[in-house]
């Protein structure tokens, strides 16, 4: 845990990595607790009706105790894969603690998945079970057939099911017993696949040690200002499937045995979003940029809601100067952006408790990591200067390999040092700055350009709700700058604004980074965590270049 004071470096030479040889995820996040405070609140849930039900750490040990019985009833062996599609559910917390128990591999998915991409990461993994609700059942039973390794489908909800068909969780629970002695397994042993979003070729799937959720506590402790305090209570509208929300969030809080809330929210909606945190008087919050920017638009929440939040984090695309000012105005508190992969997660954060927040900045290194600005070869390069973001190995949140794919493994790695495939810089202070993806990055006129921070000037723009920026073809630059944008409410694309937002990034930016071409769209393509899929758009716009005469 970090010690608490207001100097970066003293908090960063009190740190050292203590990881034991034999350490279990599911034991350390609910056994422990119930053991020592088993009255204490692990899990609040609310539904869509309002009906909240809360969960202790013991119900939480007897649930997952009885799930990772009958885990092995079914046939499942240590080094065995349960897949979970599931959203935010006691259901989701008990099946990763089960299998961690059990000394199995959970692999959490997104509900937001179709059936190809269900069907490649079950393949990929060998995924022998299943954990999903009557909802995503029919995309699995669609694909049932192509899933020769998938042996077992427990479905939450009430209900028996005969022969060979899926299994109520339950019912079969109901039958389990809650005792069972957890396995022993090391620090070293796996004990999670996370897929990568697979933007660029197929997914890959990041297998984590168990140390791995040790190895995540300084970067939650840090952007969350020194987590847990007495009376933290941590909420995200991200799903649980998302190492963001799974490690970031909810296993994190468990270590330190705080409590988390969880919501089944079909669609964020900013409104009830603010309403849930004020009504559970939530403390912490996670919240991907795209979230906050849709916050925004609320006026004058903390006073209309009345919210007390301590602290709010954000991560998976650049946050921007114009949203950092609109949280301490409207919400009373600095965002504390930090940044990490799902390979190597959680490593820079910024923590306004103990630095300056520079804006546009992803912040520092997180106190016990290693990150720097390095060259093709491996080499740090000067203050100022751009590069590839890489992360020192060996480090305990470091993921172990690419599952069933040594190749990719090999090329994630230059040296000792793991390639991010992100460009960024680090300034004299050691603050980081995003510029963008290596494939992101836009080549214009012998200039190269990062999307991040003119997507953070248009959005600046009063008429402007969310933009993505990428590179189109162009035969005379190369490549030329398009913005495309999702107007706010009440505001309509035309020429006259296409001129005022291209004057703004003139005169706000540089004459040079400015939107040549604006598109006014409905919808952006994100992916299941809230990310732009800039490649979407900038392979559509290839397509339509590829086919004029």
């Amino acid at each position: 845990m970090l010690i608490r004071s207001d100097n970066y470096d003293e908090v960063c030479r009190a740190l050292s990595w203590k990881i034991p040889e034999y350490f279990n995820m599911g034991v350390d996040v609910c056994d422990k607790h119930a053991d020592t405070t088993p009255d204490k609140t692990a899990l609040i849930i609310e539904d869509e009706n309002g009906d909240v039900i809360q969960y202790s750490f013991l119900a939480l040990k007897r649930l997952s105790n009885k799930l990772a019985n009958l885990y092995i009833a079914k046939g499942l062996k240590p080094g065995d894969s349960v897949a979970i599609l599931l959203s935010q559910s006691v259901e989701t917390g008990i099946a990763h603690i089960a299998a961690w128990k059990a000394g199995l591999i959970s692999i959490p998915m997104f509900t937001l998945f179709g059936e190809d991409a269900l069907e490649y990461r079950l393949t990929d993994s060998g995924a022998r079970a299943l954990i999903t609700d009557f909802d995503n059942f029919p995309k699995i039973e669609a694909i049932r057939d192509k899933l020769p390794n998938l042996e077992t489908i427990l479905l939450t909800g009430t209900g028996d099911f005969q022969g060979d068909g899926p299994v109520s969780l339950w019912t079969a629970l109901d039958k389990a017993s809650d005792q069972f002695t957890p396995l022993n397994t090391k620090s070293e042993d796996p004990g999670l696949i996370v897929y990568t979003s697979g933007t660029t070729g197929n997914p890959k799937g990041a297998l984590h040690a168990h140390r791995t959720l040790l190895g995540h506590l300084p970067g939650v402790e840090f952007p969350h200002e020194f987590f847990p305090q007495a009376d933290d209570l941590m909420w995200t509208p991200a799903d649980w499937a998302w190492i963001g929300g799974l490690m970031n969030v909810l296993m994190s809080s468990w270590h330190h045995g705080m409590p988390v809330l969880a919501q089944r929210a079909r669609k964020f909606d900013p409104e009830k979003a603010l309403s849930l945190m004020a009504r559970h008087r939530v403390r912490n919050t996670f919240m991907p940029p795209t979230a906050l920017k849709l916050m925004q638009q609320i006026e004058r929440p903390k006073e209309r809601f009345g919210t007390d939040l301590r602290t709010v984090t954000c991560a998976g695309e650049p946050m921007g100067a114009e949203l950092l000012s609109w949280g301490k105005e409207a919400l009373g508190v600095t965002f504390n952006e930090y940044y990490g992969q799902t390979e190597c997660n959680l490593v820079v954060a910024n923590c306004a408790a103990l630095m300056d927040v520079k804006p546009g900045s992803m912040g520092r290194t997180v106190p016990g990591h290693q990150v720097e600005i390095i060259d093709d070869d491996g080499n740090i390069l000067p203050a100022n200067t751009t590069g590839s973001i890489a992360f020192r190995s060996p480090d305990p949140v470091m993921f172990k390999e690419y599952w069933n794919n040594p190749k990719a493994t090999k090329n994630k790695f230059v040296g000792e040092w793991l390639v991010s495939g992100d460009l960024g810089n680090k300034d004299e202070d050691g603050y980081l700055w995003f510029v963008g993806r290596d494939d992101d990055v836009i080549s214009s006129a012998g200039y190269r350009i990062g999307p991040g921070e003119i997507e953070d000037c248009i959005s600046k723009h009063p008429a402007v709700s969310l933009v993505a920026v990428v590179g189109v073809p162009d035969p005379l630059r190369t490549e030329a700058i398009k913005a495309f944008i999702l107007l706010r409410e009440g505001n309509n694309g035309d020429p006259d604004l296409e001129n005022n937002i291209r004057n703004f990034v003139k005169t706000r930016l540089s004459p040079h980074e400015y939107p040549r071409h604006i598109e006014f769209i409905d919808d952006l393509p994100m992916t299941a965590t809230g990310k732009i899929k800039r490649k979407v758009l900038r392979d559509n716009e290839i397509a339509k270049a590829s086919e004029q005469p």
